[in-house]
């Protein structure tokens, strides 16, 4: 897969990470600080609901124990992205530690989607994981530089982000034959939203689906 292909196929992220990328910089800038840690934090973090996270907690000045345990329980569900990688990156180069660092919730559905020829599957998975960074990094240096200079109201726009998971998760369910763990993930998101504490939906509702699927592993591989 040339590059351009690869560009083509990282769009919808690219059309998700800058407007929400922009609307994390629009929220550093009105919390006056400077435009250059939204790049530091882009680079160095890259994790979209955790920078957001980390800004409603500099503005609470949370200390930096309470900041490290939100971030961790905020961004745990990407244990079982690694968990689902370790197979492909584990025959990887040096660069594996760079795509076990970027892999985001969209980066995960993309690679996930495409599949790809094992002679080229490390460089174009490296190609992805940069340019979806690339993608976050300029919204969010874009929206922090244009915060100091016009107004804006960037009420719900944090909402674009969950939207592209959304999508990207169906076409990942259109794109592959086994469809249990979807509708799984399905059941147990609907039974934690009525049933569970909403503080501690998420992560609970992901221990219970690692948990099932761990246990029932096989059965999930079998579709009717």
């Amino acid at each position: 897969m040339n590059f351009f292909a690869i560009v083509k196929v990282t769009i919808p992220v690219m059309m998700g990470y800058v407007p929400l990328g922009m609307a994390f910089g629009l929220l550093l800038a009105s919390l006056l600080i400077p435009w250059y840690y939204a790049f530091f934090m882009s680079v160095f973090i890259f994790a979209g609901s955790g920078q957001f996270l980390a800004l409603s907690l500099f503005a609470s000045q949370a200390t930096i124990l309470e900041i490290g345990i939100a971030s961790f329980l905020l961004n745990l569900r990407h244990t079982f992205y690694g968990l689902s990688m370790i197979s492909t990156f584990k025959e990887f180069t040096w660069r594996k530690h760079y795509l076990i660092f970027g892999l985001t919730d969209e980066t995960f559905a993309l690679l996930k989607t495409n599949e790809l020829s094992e002679t080229d599957r490390e460089k174009t998975y490296l190609i992805i994981t940069a340019l979806n960074q690339f993608y976050w990094i300029l919204g969010s240096v874009l929206g922090a530089v244009l915060g100091n200079v016009f107004p804006f109201d960037y009420k719900g726009i944090e909402f674009s982000l969950t939207a592209l998971f959304i999508v990207l998760s169906i076409d990942l369910y259109k794109k592959t034959k086994l469809h249990k763990p979807f509708l799984l993930a399905l059941v147990i998101g609907v039974f934690g939203m009525f049933a569970l504490p909403s503080d501690k939906m998420l992560i609970l509702s992901l221990s219970i689906a690692a948990a099932t699927l761990v246990l029932f592993k096989r059965a999930l591989e079998h579709n009717v």
